[in-house]
């Protein structure tokens, strides 16, 4: 094979200098990522300089431009063999604002099936209540949801601001360790391949269904709004995603349609598994504290159009954080 050096050095050259563009950017950085279009560009320019390499090999040439050719393919080479392998800070923001959101719309289809599992709860625990008001003392667990709604609010609206002074901070711990372990163990449950993840779902629907249709029969549909709103909005779809990480471990462990091994599976998925259950953390962290501080106030201390209010941005922030958050920086994973 017979080729005009000086020219294939010259129509090559630019291939080598942009992939030691993007080496010298990798080995600089090491928090710099490629998204998915500069990870194939960078593997493409690999085996492209890889093969002139191969080629010139065969020609005397110059021995400097050799040098630099082979140096840039073992650098490249280098990175391409370890990224996988060399730690990484963590960071908070990054994973919250990016990897969260974009694990969430992954495995959108598990929580499609969690909320349908809360939903036909609902509509179970309602239509348990339109036909024996008297069931709530059998389906309510807390005893101040036995008492008639109306005989409830007037107590609520009398002394609720009372009776937690001074014990406000250890209610919203209580109630962000509570609400934490419960929504733990239910994505712990999918170990049953999803059934005791959808049976606590279905459960706690029904209670959510029950409550609901109790008060609004009695005629307190503007206090259940302003009791449940501003710290429900974050709480409910919280325990739907602990089901939805729930049934991803389920998908896991049936694998159907996967080829892969046992515990391949569930190692590719852990980090996903991790990242759903740490965001219900947070987020049931900050309806804690909601609920403690706020939930718990009634009127006349504060308005229940302003309580309300305050749940449905709390809901818009919410749903655009889940559906958008993370779009901009895809491909580009900590």
């Amino acid at each position: 094979m017979i080729i005009d050096l000086d020219r294939f050095v010259r129509e090559e050259r630019p291939t080598w200098q942009e992939l030691e563009k993007m080496v010298r950017r990798l080995e600089d950085d090491a928090l710099a990522r490629l998204n998915l279009e500069e990870a194939q560009r960078f593997h493409y320019l690999y085996e492209r300089t890889t093969s002139d390499l191969a080629r010139l090999s065969t020609f005397a040439f110059d021995p400097d431009t050799r040098r630099y050719i082979e140096s840039l393919v073992g650098r490249a080479y280098a990175l391409i063999h370890d990224m996988r392998e060399q730690p990484h800070r963590f960071r908070p923001m990054h994973w919250f604002f990016g990897t969260l959101p974009r694990v969430f719309r992954k495995r959108w289809r598990a929580f499609v099936v969690a909320s349908g599992a809360v939903l036909i709860g609902s509509l179970f625990g309602a239509a348990v209540i339109m036909v024996d008001e008297e069931m709530r003392t059998v389906l309510f667990p807390f005893s101040h949801l036995h008492v008639h709604p109306s005989e409830r609010v007037a107590q609520e609206e009398e002394g609720a601001p009372e009776s937690l002074d001074g014990v406000r901070a250890t209610f919203s711990s209580q109630l962000m360790t509570h609400n934490t372990r419960v929504a733990i163990f239910c994505m712990a449950l999918g170990i049953t391949w999803g059934f005791g993840t959808l049976v606590i779902l279905f459960y706690n629907g029904v209670i959510l269904g029950a409550v609901a249709a109790d008060y609004i029969m009695a005629g307190e549909l503007l206090f259940l709004l302003g009791w449940l709103l501003p710290h429900g909005v974050v709480e409910i779809p919280a325990f739907i995603i602990a089901g939805q990480a729930g049934l991803v471990l389920a998908h896991s462990l049936i694998g159907r349609g996967d080829r892969r091994p046992l515990g391949k599976r569930l190692r590719d998925d852990a980090g996903e598994l991790a990242t759903l259950i740490g965001g219900v953390a947070i987020l049931l962290v900050w309806a804690g504290i909601v609920e403690a501080f706020l939930s718990q106030y009634h009127e006349p201390l504060v308005p229940y159009g302003l309580k309300i209010a305050f749940g449905l941005v709390e809901l818009v922030l919410l749903a655009a954080f889940l559906i958008w958050c993370g779009r901009r920086g895809r491909g580009r994973e900590a």
